[in-house]
C-alpha cells in the first residue's frame, strides 16, 4: 500500500509517544481492517509491547480514496475489550 502521514497524524504520533516503525506494520500487516465509509478505513493490529510485555491494540485511520492514502491518526489503547467485536 502507498502511503502517507498528514501533518495532523505525524503530530498525533509524536505527541503520544507512538513508535512510526509499529505504526507502518500495522498498516501493511493489520489483522483488521474496519470500513467505515468509502474513504475511511480504520487499520487495527495487537502489538505486545516489549517494554511492559502487555497487549495493545493499535487503530489507524486512513483516507484511502486519496492517491496516495493519507493516514489521518492513530493511537493505540490497552482497552481491548471496548474494541473485541471490531476484531
Amino acid at each position: 500500500m502507498n502511503y502517507h502521514y498528514s501533518k495532523h497524524a505525524a503530530e498525533q504520533i509524536a505527541n503520544r509517544n507512538l513508535n512510526r516503525k509499529i505504526i507502518d506494520n500495522v498498516i501493511l500487516f493489520p489483522d483488521v481492517m474496519i470500513k467505515q465509509d468509502e474513504c475511511l478505513t480504520i487499520f487495527q493490529k495487537i502489538v505486545i509491547s516489549d517494554k511492559n510485555k502487555k497487549p495493545y491494540l493499535y487503530r489507524v485511520f486512513i483516507n484511502t480514496c486519496k492517491d496516495p492514502s493519507l493516514v489521518i491518526t492513530a493511537y493505540k489503547t490497552s482497552k481491548i475489550e471496548k474494541y473485541e467485536n471490531k476484531i
